[in-house]
């Protein structure tokens, strides 16, 4: 039989981008503050194009910080459309382990750490899109894959107004600009980073 193809390929790919960074400061151009706009902005829209914008905006944000990664790492897998429910499980079950890590509360731990000081963010992007095209393998083996990951997904999100992507779930932590993340609790909480 053959495969229904639209503009990024054929059937639909589940893919996940994380990426750790050194963040210097919580003020108005950092990373939690693009963070926290773009969320606001596009709370529980279900709306194609705001996801697709808020998928954007954070691949964007952290293409500009590529001085400030720590590590990254990718994953990805693709279904064909007769599998949609079997791709949006795995969307589903991606999101509540991310999910889960990301409502951990973090305190610094260590004397040298202030509270709201210098920490390590985990930013994750977790994205259901159509076709096979959006470029997934990469990430964390290079600065250069990183940034391939990150643009694939960010050109992509757009095609077609934003009606290819089917679903985005953005995390980070820690989401209080109180709590420090520390290297230790990413190795633990984040090995595969």
């Amino acid at each position: 039989m053959f495969e229904q193809e639209g503009a990024l390929g054929k059937g639909i790919t589940v893919g996940k981008i994380q990426v750790a960074l050194d963040a210097l400061n919580r003020g108005p151009d950092s990373i939690f503050a693009v963070l926290e706009k773009e969320s606001a902005r596009n709370a529980g829209s279900d709306d194609p194009s705001e996801l697709a914008q808020l998928a954007h905006a954070v691949c964007l944000a952290l293409l500009r910080r590529s001085d400030e990664w720590a590590g990254a790492c990718s994953d990805s897998q693709w279904f064909k459309w007769d599998d949609a429910g079997k791709a949006e499980s795995l969307y589903n079950d991606w999101s509540n382990r991310e999910a889960a890590k990301f409502e951990k509360e973090y305190s610094g731990g260590d004397a040298d750490d202030a509270p709201g000081g210098p920490t390590t963010v985990v930013v994750s992007i977790i994205l259901e899109i159509q076709g096979d095209t959006t470029k997934f393998d990469g990430a964390g083996f290079s600065i250069a894959g990183t940034q391939e990951v990150l643009s694939s997904v960010a050109s992509d999100v757009n095609v077609g107004g934003g009606e290819c992507l089917n679903a985005v779930e953005v995390f980070w932590t820690p989401g209080d600009r109180e709590e420090v993340l520390t290297k230790q609790d990413l190795i633990m909480d984040f090995p595969e980073l």
